[in-house]
């Protein structure tokens, strides 16, 4: 486990296409050369914000990484102005918040993560933002089939999954990502279920081991 000191940790507003958005930016003492994250919360309307515990879990991995990490709530969600659009003015959301830390942090390398909701609207943000990186947490299936409509990123994508969740079935996940060209990296932690309750520190380590660069 890499240790920093306190991160720091700005609160701020971002310009979205709906009005502000609420955002959290988070740099570790001593950044890595070159990498960004942004990191999508759950679904709005069932009480989830940039605080949500899954996100700030990634947000720690990111920062345990060197990587300087934006959390924001999406319209309509906390002090962020707009109102919720059902995943594709959420998609602008987030292709606004990726627009603002490359300007922020001019060529860097664009990490963009997601949890449940969040995921999906991280996948169909990907395909036009083309990070470096894509994470999609418990991404729900049949949901993002229909935001998608027909496309996928093809990017370095990892896919973390509980094998207990009861929200996302792990089997629905697993066929999808296996019929997906290039296929994404899929990790199923036995045991989990959607809220990663108890296992907040194992999502942890997977981020870490699966995002971390390798020495040359």
């Amino acid at each position: 486990m890499v240790h920093h000191h306190a991160p720091a940790r700005d609160a701020l507003t971002i310009p979205g296409p709906a009005g502000t958005l609420e955002a959290l930016l988070e740099q570790p003492d001593t950044a890595a050369a070159g990498r960004i994250a942004v990191i999508c919360h759950p679904h709005p309307l069932h009480q989830g914000t940039m605080l949500n515990k899954v996100v700030h879990t990634i947000a720690r991995a990111m920062l345990d990484l060197g990587v300087p990490a934006l959390r924001f709530n999406f319209r309509g969600v906390g002090a962020s102005e707009g109102r919720h659009a059902d995943g594709s003015g959420e998609v602008d959301d987030a292709l606004a918040a990726c627009t603002w830390m490359r300007e922020r942090f001019p060529g860097s390398e664009l990490l963009l993560a997601g949890f449940s909701f969040g995921a999906m609207v991280a996948c169909a943000a990907a395909v036009q933002a083309r990070p470096a990186q894509l994470v999609t947490i418990a991404p729900p299936v049949e949901r993002s089939k229909r935001l998608l409509a027909g496309r996928h990123p093809s990017v370095p994508w990892l896919v973390v999954q509980g094998e207990a969740d009861g929200v996302v079935p792990s089997g629905e996940v697993a066929a999808w990502v296996a019929a997906l060209q290039p296929a994404p990296t899929l990790v199923v932690l036995p045991g989990v279920d959607h809220f990663f309750h108890g296992h907040l520190t194992g999502l942890r380590q997977t981020l870490l081991s699966h995002l971390a660069v390798q020495p040359a």
